[in-house]
């Protein structure tokens, strides 16, 4: 099999898919305030900014600049964890809970149409081929 042919269609069909705005809009919450939301949400409690850098590869000024954002809109906030007072630990406000709900479920619906639209057996086979990749592209990282 030629891979280089089949990737070349592939990027064609990324690009074309890209200028989407459901596709955008779901790149947006991969990054950014709305992802550093998300993060926070999904994780249930407190978070290290480290976390986030390293989840992200942001650099640790630029997560600090994202929470001062956050904490300014009064999503977020930052304490010194107890345990160890070099630490700083980030939690949602109940507005950042909210924000982050109400966001996720606009998502969840925009993803839902998406894969509604490939009908149950190709979506069932998009995602778990998209698992795959994600798990092979983990593993050439480690």
């Amino acid at each position: 099999m030629d891979y280089t042919k089949l990737a070349e269609e592939f990027l064609q069909k990324i690009y074309r898919l890209s200028k989407h705005s459901t596709h955008k809009e779901i790149n947006e919450s991969m990054q950014g305030e709305i992802f550093a939301l998300q993060y926070i949400a999904f994780h249930k409690g407190a978070v290290q900014p480290s976390e986030i850098s390293n989840i992200t590869h942001v650099s640790s000024a630029r997560v600090a600049a994202t929470l001062n954002s956050l904490e300014s809109k009064g999503l977020i906030t930052r304490r010194i964890d107890t345990d160890d007072r070099r630490r700083i630990l980030v939690e949602l406000t109940t507005n950042g809970k909210e924000e982050a709900d109400k966001y996720f479920q606009m998502i969840l619906k925009k993803v839902a149409k998406m894969l509604s639209g490939l009908g149950e057996h190709d979506a069932t086979e998009y995602v778990r081929i998209i698992g795959r990749l994600s798990d092979i592209l983990a593993k050439s990282h480690e």
